[in-house]
């Protein structure tokens, strides 16, 4: 595991003290995690299923598979079989563990991207790529290919015909397509469509996987609660595997996101409260000399003055703002920098005034 890069955050810890000095406190708006309540009656789920003595399922309850399959063909459009979805200890660490799943030799991921799709490919031995464009690999085979839409830390969304046409790619070569979708009810300027609707995949999951959490969604970051779902074969062999593994999701967590996938008024007020936030934040980096690119979705703007990025970071701290320099997730982001939501409203407030 030498191969493994430093954890990024960590450089941020000099540009977090100088904003902790400022006379008003810091804002931070770097890592991207809920601020928000956690909902009342997912709280109430969790504490009813307090008393779970037992080992929970691998492939948790029927009623936790079955409000997952309710909420994506009542919110996306999506159908599938209750069977053919698997609950994952919080989205990351299956994105991390995915490629040493499958038995992955090459894993391409987007040229800015979650730094965690690299990190599942240098834990499982595989060869990471960067591209955006799978023409540009030439006759390189590929075992894995993530896509996130919307992205982190861009926002961009990515359109109905483009993901038809990785799809296509992938079932050529045989290779299996991994769809990151945990800001796929956040778009703002863009509608967000899964890798598994059919207008992208023509009615068949073959080949194709959706992984979603309720980090953003419910505000369910500390329950590490998500799920993955596609093609029964691939569903089936993941289960298989996590079951000897032993990866399993405490009951109580699984209560707690089952009520959260059975509700939709909780995620519907949630999204206004971003809807709100992004209304005050991003005129605000405007009219003080930040450019925001893509951003049409997701939880974060992605802008630039134009400088290194972090010189950006510096700049920001100065006046107590902390946001994440673009470099994080990829070199093509050295001249942006990511700004996150979630920050609670008298937070973006002073973040507002401070860039005036």
């Amino acid at each position: 595991m030498n191969n493994l890069p430093d954890f990024p955050w960590d450089r941020l810890e000099p540009y977090k003290e100088r904003a902790r000095a400022h006379p008003g406190g810091i804002v931070d708006l770097s890592v991207g995690t809920p601020v928000d309540p956690v909902p009342g009656l997912v709280q109430d789920a969790l504490t009813q299923a307090a008393d779970s003595p037992g080992y929970p399922y691998t492939h948790g309850t029927v009623a936790l598979r079955e409000a997952a399959a309710g909420w994506l063909a009542r919110r996306h459009g999506v159908r599938v079989d209750q069977r053919d979805v698997l609950p994952v200890i919080g989205s990351k660490e299956f994105v991390a563990w995915l490629p040493a799943y499958l038995g992955a030799e090459r894993v391409v991921f987007p040229e800015l991207a979650y730094p965690t799709y690299d990190v599942g490919a240098r834990l499982a031995g595989a060869a990471g790529t960067a591209a955006d464009g799978l023409l540009a690999l030439g006759p390189q085979h590929a075992d894995l290919v993530w896509i996130n839409s919307p992205g982190n830390p861009t926002g961009r969304v990515l359109p109905v015909e483009h993901l038809r046409k990785v799809v296509a790619w992938a079932r050529e070569r045989g290779a299996v397509v991994a769809s990151d979708e945990c800001y796929i009810e956040l778009g703002w300027e863009e509608r967000p469509v899964s890798i598994l609707h059919p207008d992208v995949c023509e009615g068949s999951h073959e080949g194709l996987l959706a992984v979603h959490s309720l980090s953003k969604r419910s505000n369910l970051a500390g329950y590490r609660t998500g799920f993955v779902t596609g093609d029964p074969a691939l569903i089936k062999r993941l289960l298989e595997i996590r079951k000897h593994a032993g990866m399993l999701m405490p009951q109580p967590a699984q209560a707690a996101m089952t009520a959260a996938l059975g509700d939709d008024r909780h995620a519907d007020e949630q999204r206004e409260r971003y809807a709100a936030r992004r209304a005050l934040l991003r005129p605000a980096l405007e009219r003080a000399g930040w450019r925001v690119d893509h951003s049409e979705a997701g939880l974060y703007l992605w802008a630039s003055d134009g400088r290194d990025c972090w010189d950006q970071v510096g700049a920001l701290s100065e006046n107590g703002i902390l946001v994440a320099p673009g470099e994080f997730y990829g070199t093509a982001g050295g001249r942006h920098v990511r700004v996150a939501l979630t920050a609670t409203d008298e937070r973006i407030d002073a973040a507002v005034r401070r860039l005036q």
